[in-house]
């Protein structure tokens, strides 16, 4: 196949978007300069770094209010905070006491500031991510939580480091996420449990794109082109395609990156128990095929990047078959407490079954984030090239393979010959079972042996009524026994 765009985006080598699709990837590697978009986004502002001064001073009075101890004491040029990179929902921000300061009590010295982004933003959203997040903060399964106010809330900040894409490949990490992943999908929740997050989600996201407008040429010209894909048509078939896969509601994270795993400090060495899952914003009751196929389509995608569009992906480092039955077989033996006592067959089968269910859930997964990058880019305020990612998003969504359906069940048994009429098992006349079968043979043999003693009696009774019964009249006097021998009436005697 050659290089080329689909759907007539484009058909030149010039590569305008910065998109390669060959017969076996797609790629896309970031460029200091594409079109006007990077006129003023090119290169990543290093000032990023620094919060502005309202920003600073609004995360100052919340750390103030919410942690008090020696929060309370702290001038606000005492006050540190730094810009975490990395979000591409929310903004966060590190903050915390100077070395000269002291706690006074059990207050963190230092801890996370989340400012919630556009789509999130909203009483609801915020109530719901609150409960979830203390929930888990409970159960031992994410970061505490210390403060929430409208725009975000103040968390744990745990001494770790974000997973790179690279290490989701790791054999070990890759074992552990998934078991995170099924201790994660085995809990229960107070939430609503009808999976109606997925597709809901996506009309909504849907309705908003389709009365997007964009003021400048570039945008609007790359989102024409995104238009020119029929979303609706696409949104319908892909339903089509996911309502006959049957896939298990569970409570799903839904955004399981390499940016919301953390590696604990100090345990980077240890063999399990070294990972964390953070950031629940999108967590709720789903398809369990969904968030798994949503984690396998991160692999593809490099997020730590300086130059536009702040992305690096390459479609060759999706999980192969190998990779993801070994991501698969752990979390089946997390998830399935008697996993280890199936058969070699049996386990084969519903790896099989969950390979096929995860590859058509993360064509959703495609969809999902293109529409919300197309959101995000009229809405965001962070430097990143969310127009370009939706138009990859998209058109792997185009691209990948869309597995076949199962094969139908095999056709029912053509019924016997019309001269061959067999009575059915309920028939109350016979049945032709083995226990019918092997009386009747019992009952053949007594009707032998009956007619063989039968037999005997009678030859018996004869040989005896002819000796001594009214039959010895018949035979011959022993006077004339000698006459029967004399040729020509002489006598002849023995």
């Amino acid at each position: 196949m050659k290089t080329k765009f689909i759907n007539g985006v484009s058909n030149s080598p010039s590569m305008s978007l910065g998109l390669l699709v060959t017969e076996n990837a797609l790629q896309v590697q970031p460029a200091a300069r594409v079109e006007e978009e990077a006129e003023d986004g090119g290169v990543r502002d290093r000032d990023q770094d620094r919060p502005d001064p309202d920003t600073r001073l609004q995360a100052f009075l919340w750390c103030r209010e919410f942690l008090h101890g020696a929060w309370r004491q702290l001038s606000p040029e005492d006050f540190h905070i730094s810009v975490i990179r990395g979000g591409l929902s929310n903004r966060l921000f590190l903050c915390s006491l100077p070395p000269s300061v002291r706690p006074v009590g059990d207050e963190p010295r230092s801890v996370l500031l989340r400012l919630y982004g556009a789509i999130l933003q909203g009483a609801e959203a915020m109530v719901l991510e609150s409960v979830m997040f203390a929930i888990l903060a409970e159960r031992e399964l994410g970061p505490k939580l210390y403060g929430i106010f409208p725009q975000g809330r103040l968390e744990q900040y745990v001494p770790s480091r974000k997973l790179e894409t690279g290490e989701l490949s790791d054999r070990g990490i890759s074992a552990e996420v998934a078991q995170k992943m099924a201790r994660f999908h085995g809990m229960r929740m107070p939430f609503n449990k009808e999976p109606r997050w997925l597709f809901g989600t996506m009309d909504k996201y849907l309705d908003q794109v389709l009365k997007l407008t964009f003021t400048r040429e570039s945008h609007r010209r790359r989102f024409n082109r995104l238009l020119s894909l029929d979303l609706p048509q696409e949104l319908e078939l892909l339903k089509a395609l996911l309502d006959s896969t049957h896939s298990p509601v569970v409570f799903c994270h839904n955004d399981c990156q390499e940016g919301n795993i953390l590696l604990l400090k100090g345990r980077q060495n240890s063999d399990k128990q070294k990972l964390m899952l953070i950031d629940f914003e999108y967590s709720s009751y789903n398809y369990r095929g969904f968030d798994i196929g949503n984690h396998f389509c991160e692999w593809i995608y490099d997020y730590n990047c300086d130059h536009f569009p702040f992305f690096k992906v390459d479609a060759h480092n999706y999980p192969s078959k190998a990779q993801q039955l070994h991501f698969l077989e752990s979390y089946l033996r997390e998830a399935e407490p008697g996993w280890d006592g199936l058969g070699d067959e049996e386990r084969d089968r519903r790896k099989e079954d969950l390979i096929l269910e995860v590859n058509r859930f993360a064509l959703a997964s495609h969809f999902f984030w293109g529409l919300w990058s197309l959101i995000q880019a009229q809405l965001s305020t962070i430097k990143f090239g969310y127009l370009v990612r939706s138009f990859i998003l998209l058109l792997l969504l185009l691209i990948f393979p869309r597995l076949p359906p199962p094969p139908p069940p095999p056709p029912p048994p053509p019924p016997p010959p019309p001269h061959l009429h067999l009575p059915s098992s309920s028939s109350s006349c016979f049945s032709l079972n083995r226990r019918s079968f092997s009386s009747f043979l019992l009952l053949l043999d007594l009707c032998v042996c009956v007619c063989v003693c039968v037999c005997v009696c009678v030859c018996v009774c004869v040989c005896v009524g002819v000796r001594s019964g009214p039959l010895r009249r018949l035979l011959p006097a022993e006077e004339d026994v000698g006459r029967l021998d004399e040729p020509h009436g002489e006598k002849k005697f023995l």
